[in-house]
C-alpha cells in the first residue's frame, strides 16, 4: 500500500493536512478549487520568471491558500524569502496584481505573505527542484543524487528516498535509478512522510523525479 497511493494522501488526518482550508457548497467547489489551481501556477510563474535563487531554482516549499468571507490568505513558504524583496521589483506587491488580475478580482481582497523556512534542503519540492536544475547543467545524475542526500544530510531528518525515471545521461532506453539515506518507512501511517513529484524537462526529454522524506512530526 505504501507504494500505490500517494504518500501524502494516505495520512491526512493523521500527520499531514490539506493545503487549502475553505468551505463552499457543492456549486461552487468546482470554481474555487479551479482558482486554487490558477494561484499556485501564477506563483510558479512568477518564480520563473522574475526570482531565481543562487542555486538556480525558486524555493517555494509549500503553497497554503485560506479563503474567507472577503479575503482569500496566501502563505508562500519559501526558503530565500530575501529573494521576493529586491529593488528591481514590486516583490510580493507585484504577485499580489498578478494573482488579482488573473481571477479578476480586487487585489486588496487578496493577502500573500511570506514564511522562511529554516532548512530548505528538508523541503521535498525545494530538493527535487536542485535536482532538475543539474541535468540542464550536464551534471551526470548519480553525482546529483549523492550531492541532494548530503544536503538532506545537514538537517535533522530521519531518512530520504530519491527516485528517478527517464533517459538518464542520454540513454536509448529509460530506466529508473533511486538512491536511500536513512529510515523511510512508507507503510507506516504514524510516519511523518513528505513527497514531492516533479518534471524535469531536458534536451532527451522528461524526466520524473520523486522525492520523499521521513521526519519528525511537525
Amino acid at each position: 500500500m505504501g507504494r500505490k497511493i500517494h504518500p501524502l494522501g494516505f495520512r491526512l488526518g493523521v500527520n499531514q493536512e490539506h493545503y487549502s482550508h475553505w468551505f463552499a457548497r457543492s456549486k461552487d467547489y468546482f470554481k474555487l478549487l479551479e482558482e486554487d489551481k490558477k494561484i499556485r501556477g501564477c506563483i510558479e510563474k512568477y518564480m520563473e520568471k522574475h526570482i531565481k535563487s543562487p542555486s538556480n531554482h525558486g524555493g517555494v516549499g509549500r503553497i497554503k491558500i485560506q479563503r474567507k468571507t472577503d479575503l482569500i490568505q496566501i502563505e508562500i513558504s519559501t526558503g530565500f524569502p530575501d529573494l521576493f524583496i529586491e529593488e528591481q521589483s514590486l516583490g510580493v506587491d507585484q504577485l499580489k496584481l498578478d494573482i488579482g488580475k488573473l481571477l479578476s478580482s480586487d487585489s486588496q481582497r487578496i493577502r500573500v505573505t511570506l514564511k522562511s523556512i529554516d532548512q530548505p534542503y528538508g523541503e521535498p519540492k525545494i530538493l527535487a527542484e536542485f535536482i532538475a536544475s543539474q541535468p540542464k547543467n550536464r551534471v551526470a545524475f548519480r553525482r546529483t543524487m549523492k550531492k541532494a542526500i548530503e544536503l538532506v544530510g545537514g538537517t535533522s531528518n530521519k531518512g530520504v528516498k530519491i527516485q528517478i525515471a527517464g533517459r538518464l545521461n542520454g540513454s536509448e532506453m529509460a530506466r529508473t535509478e533511486w538512491t536511500r539515506e536513512g529510515r523511510v518507512p512508507l507503510q507506516t501511517l504514524r510516519a511523518c512522510i513528505d513527497y514531492c513529484y516533479y518534471p524535469a524537462q531536458t534536451i532527451y526529454g522528461v524526466l520524473g523525479i520523486k522525492v520523499r522524506i521521513f521526519r519528525d512530526a511537525r
